[in-house]
């Protein structure tokens, strides 16, 4: 899996979400036998390591909400805590998936950038599009916290499956390009 490394800490009031302008300043690999691991790796050597238990926070837009009870009850299998914005919430209840209500910004006190600031959330999944909710200042705010956040759902699908990988194995197998070819070369027929 391979990511892109964008110096988001460096601009702590531009909203982290990718643009078509955008350049990163290096790339890191994760190789791994699953997309989890590769991507837990991947995150990790980007500066971002993935939570294994606390609070997530779920706010998609109105096209991921169909996709995102299978991943909240991925995520509560793995033992988090899940909180999500009234609209992704609605979404859960509605499909049997537990979590708790958070208050977006504009609802009142405590809201998002309350639990943030106080370090209540460990992870965030906020798939932009939807609007409303102020999701550039939470995906900023999560910078300035050092909380690493995903914009997509195919990023929080590999997130929720690298995290229970880590929690059931606790350390990854170390191996150098070399011996991923190695092993790869060795199998073919």
């Amino acid at each position: 899996m391979k990511e892109a490394v964008f110096p988001f800490n460096m601009f702590p009031e531009v909203d982290p979400v990718l643009g078509p302008e955008m350049r990163s300043t290096g790339e890191v690999l994760g190789l791994a036998r699953t997309t989890g691991e590769a991507f837990f790796k991947a995150e990790e050597a980007a500066q971002s390591r993935l939570p294994l238990s606390g609070t997530v926070l779920l706010s998609v837009n109105d096209r991921d909400k169909p996709e995102i009870p299978a991943i909240a009850q991925s995520f509560a299998e793995a033992g988090f805590r899940v909180i999500a914005t009234r609209g992704t919430w609605e979404a859960l209840n509605a499909a049997g998936v537990s979590a708790e209500k958070v208050n977006k910004i504009s609802q009142g006190r405590p809201h998002i950038l309350d639990l943030v600031a106080n370090g209540e959330i460990q992870l965030i999944v906020d798939t932009p599009g939807g609007g409303g909710h102020g999701g550039n200042l939470v995906r900023r705010s999560a910078i300035r916290g050092r909380i690493p956040y995903v914009t997509t759902l195919a990023a929080a699908r590999a997130a929720v499956e690298g995290i229970r990988y880590m929690q059931s194995h606790q350390e990854t197998e170390l191996k150098s390009l070399q011996d991923w070819h190695r092993e790869i070369r060795d199998a073919r027929p």
